[in-house]
């Protein structure tokens, strides 16, 4: 009989990185990654902190590894997230919008129950 524990359903979860870059995404985070000359030792680092006006919201920044974190590439962008995050963030698209109307980064997250207006803030 083979049973399936937890930790094995996790690590099958996220043997692939849960979050997904957009081309328009990975692109300006490497422009923005050469611009303040971010060091080899750091990579993306995507997350959720509390607060915001819907309860959480997102953290998206150049970091070191952290104990917690797991370590993914997407597309030569070395990303770290924090373990506990993985819940609010699976299955989540980044984007990155640059026109007359908008600019800047877009969460699309299939497990926000509501988002705010601003976008970077929403509950689950």
């Amino acid at each position: 009989m083979n049973e399936t524990t937890n930790t094995d359903i996790q690590q099958t979860l996220f043997d692939k990185p849960p979050v997904k870059l957009t081309e328009p995404a990975l692109k300006e985070l490497k422009v923005l990654q050469d611009e303040k000359q971010v060091p080899d030792t750091h990579g993306l680092r995507i997350g959720v902190k509390g607060g915001g006006c819907s309860g959480m919201s997102y953290i998206l920044g150049f970091d070191e590894q952290k104990e917690n974190d797991e370590v993914y590439e997407i597309d030569g962008m070395k990303v770290f997230m924090n373990r506990a995050h993985g819940m609010y963030l699976l299955g989540m698209e980044i984007d990155y919008l640059n026109d007359l109307n908008n600019r800047g980064f877009i969460f699309n997250n299939p497990n926000a129950s509501s988002t705010c207006g601003c976008g970077t803030s929403f509950s689950a």
